[in-house]
């Protein structure tokens, strides 16, 4: 059996604790599978953005027409996009794995890894153990339980982003932001796209205004089909068939792939981490305090499989502590203020801090300031009918509690927020600040200067 100073079990944001490790002198094993990068370089937001892009092209020149050009998409190389996509990641990915291999104070171990004792893993035919161990093993699609579905061959988020031949139509199940994202990219370059989604609203999770507003815009492009569940899927002629059932009818929907978006489940379950006495929540997630240790002595825990934000830049945020307080031994609480989000489909969404919902339902005193893009010089210029920006602050301290934003280029116009929540800056600081003129940034300042005390 050999033995490490550390083991990092999953090769995405593990990787920066593991190669700062490495670069001090400590013997490190990294234990990961599949490709080098994790979920977002390989199967998540690097390779979704890429494709995304061609979407983005294409619904630009589908509306040209509103900017005095006349102009058409005369053929879509569906396999070149997808392919493109594919070489990059595959191509960093690789690299990746040749820099760990030539580092000489890590050990590779490209298995499947299962824990067997106490900071002890079983990795393929050899087994190994390590004075401190980091879980950054993420987490993968989850499979909804529905009549037929293992026996056809659906997509995942995985598939998705890989596919060669571009299908006519599409049936997505679940309304989150991987539904939101995919359907924008085969739905902007021809594809017709059904998304059928328990709730009333798509991306249920963001600022309910915000929700509400998207599916009312998501509408119009798609058919789609909310308050429906997922009753049976079969194969007929070569078509997926899907039948759901409403509070008011039942439908059948025909198309030629059929992409299950329905969330993601950690996989604390293959890793088999009670038997290293790790705890887990009631969704299987690692519990961790605000060190990110576990229940277990000499384990931490980061990114998507402890469950606190599933996203690449938080999870980059956690391994900078995890660094700090398992390898420095330096214990600093995780900060996690100012956590903001985007979701890249037409339109953009973009959050950070408290939606109005939390607001109300905490009983929290706020203020709350909205502006219309179509209002502004570059809303104007960019015809842009539908965004809009809306910014909280409390009554007394002024200071920023949350700001939603949807429309074109969101998830750019939010930093300046994420920079102010994070200096712990009054919302007169937004206001204040010159903003150039016409830019797109002055939505946001005039979201300020319209909140009503």
């Amino acid at each position: 059996m050999q033995s490490f100073d550390l083991i990092v079990v999953g090769a995405g944001s593990g990787l920066n604790v593991s190669s700062a490790a490495a670069e001090m002198g400590i013997k490190v094993a990294v234990v990961e599978k599949g490709p080098m990068g994790g979920t977002c370089l390989n199967r998540g937001c690097i390779p979704s953005k890429i494709i995304i892009h061609s979407a983005d092209v294409a619904e630009t020149i589908k509306k040209s027409r509103l900017f005095g050009i006349n102009s058409k998409i005369n053929s879509v190389d569906f396999a070149k996009i997808t392919s493109r996509t594919s070489n990059i990641v595959d191509k960093d990915a690789k690299d990746i794995e040749e820099a760990i291999i030539e580092d000489k104070k890590t050990t590779l171990f490209k298995v499947e890894a299962k824990f067997i004792g106490e900071r002890t893993l079983k990795v393929g035919k050899e087994t190994i153990k390590g004075d401190k161990i980091v879980i950054a093993a993420g987490t993968r699609p989850s499979v909804p339980n529905i009549e037929g579905l293992k026996d056809v061959d659906y997509m995942t988020s995985d598939g998705a982003l890989r596919l060669k031949k571009q299908p006519k139509a599409m049936t997505i199940l679940g309304g989150g932001y991987i539904a939101a994202e995919l359907a924008h990219f085969y739905g902007a370059l021809g594809t017709k796209i059904n998304i059928v989604q328990r709730g009333k609203f798509l991306i249920p999770n963001e600022d309910e205004e915000i929700s509400r507003k998207f599916t009312e815009i998501f509408s119009r492009k798609y058919n789609i089909l909310t308050e429906f569940s997922a009753k049976q899927v079969y194969i007929k002629n070569g078509k997926f068939v899907l039948e759901i059932e409403g509070k008011k009818s039942d439908k059948k929907l025909i198309s030629d792939q059929l992409l299950v978006a329905t969330g993601r489940i950690p996989n604390t379950d293959i890793l088999d981490v009670k038997k290293t006495n790790v705890e887990i929540n009631e969704k299987g997630f690692v519990r961790t305090n605000e060190y990110l240790e576990t229940t277990a002595k000499n384990i931490w825990a980061l990114g998507d499989i402890a469950g606190k934000y599933l996203f690449k830049h938080s999870a980059n945020l956690e391994a900078q502590y995890v660094y700090s307080n398992a390898i420095l031994n330096k214990k600093v609480k995780v900060d996690y203020n100012a956590m903001p989000h985007a979701i890249f489909s037409s339109p953009q969404i973009a959050g950070v801090g408290h939606r109005e919902q939390d607001l109300k339902e905490k009983k929290i005193s706020y203020a709350k300031g909205v502006y219309k893009y179509i209002n502004s010089g570059m809303g104007i210029a960019l015809q842009d009918n539908e965004g809009f920006v809306k910014i909280f602050a409390d009554k007394k301290t002024r200071k920023i509690l949350g700001c939603h934003i949807l429309g074109t280029d969101a998830s750019i116009l939010i930093h300046e927020v994420i920079v102010a929540m994070k200096a712990n800056l009054p919302v007169d600081s937004l206001r204040e600040a010159v903003h150039i003129h016409p830019a797109l940034s002055e939505v946001v300042q005039r979201a300020v200067n319209n909140i009503e005390w």
